[in-house]
């Protein structure tokens, strides 16, 4: 559900690219409604920023963009309806000027590489969100690259990386327990497509089988 507020008239040019004491406007897209209204509370405390909306989902998402057009946006990466690296890419190129700020839950690196690389100029652990995140706006606002610190030494597992974005979601969501049916349903694939990604997945880590597939997807959901 989009939360409207208040729309403010938008410039032709970036505000803070005009004049750094000016309003910098933010969306905020998160499905948790908790998590969502502790970073509006923590935004809308700093001089200077105003939350602009707010949403759940990729197709919200898209909508608030669209109508708002704000400066920045904060973003969870695993969304209601889907992973987030497709909106990524969109919103790199029809708004090349928004800073983008993804807050997820996922601490392993690979997550951060495929964000940064698919539009993003920051990544922040949900769990530093409170802490970090007017540091990390401010950071992303001035086109500079934020990382959270506990990722920037932190390695993927050997294979891991050489898994395409698909392939990725798919072995998340096995981390997760979903069997081939749900994984279908929440990615929008046919049944023989996860399967195929399985088998993919199986050769490129080396499992011998989808038990030991499983093995290796929670161990490293598990290792971070």
């Amino acid at each position: 559900m989009i939360v409207d507020t208040v729309p403010v008239p938008q410039p032709t040019t970036r505000t803070s690219e005009i004049d750094p004491l000016a309003i910098t406007t933010v969306a905020v897209v998160d499905d948790h409604q908790l998590v969502r209204l502790g970073l509006v509370q923590v935004i809308s405390q700093e001089p200077g920023w105003r939350v602009v909306g707010e949403a759940a989902t990729i197709a919200e998402a898209r909508s608030i963009i669209a109508e708002r057009d704000p400066d920045a946006l904060i973003l969870d990466l695993q969304l209601g309806d889907g992973v987030a690296l497709d909106l990524l890419r969109d919103l790199h190129k029809s708004h090349p000027h928004l800073a983008i700020l993804v807050v997820s839950m996922h601490d392993q690196r690979v997550y951060a590489e495929r964000c940064l690389h698919a539009g993003a100029l920051g990544y922040l652990m949900k769990e530093e969100a409170a802490q970090r995140v007017v540091e990390a706006l401010r950071t992303v606002v001035a086109g500079r690259t934020w990382l959270s610190p506990n990722l920037v030494a932190d390695g993927a597992r050997p294979g891991v990386a050489s898994l395409s974005d698909r392939e990725l979601e798919v072995f998340t969501l096995i981390a997760d327990g979903m069997a081939t049916r749900d994984i279908a349903a929440r990615l929008g694939l046919s049944h023989k497509t996860v399967e195929a990604h399985k088998e993919h997945l199986k050769r490129k880590l080396g499992a011998a089988s989808a038990t030991e597939l499983l093995r290796l997807a929670v161990e490293w959901r598990s290792a971070g």
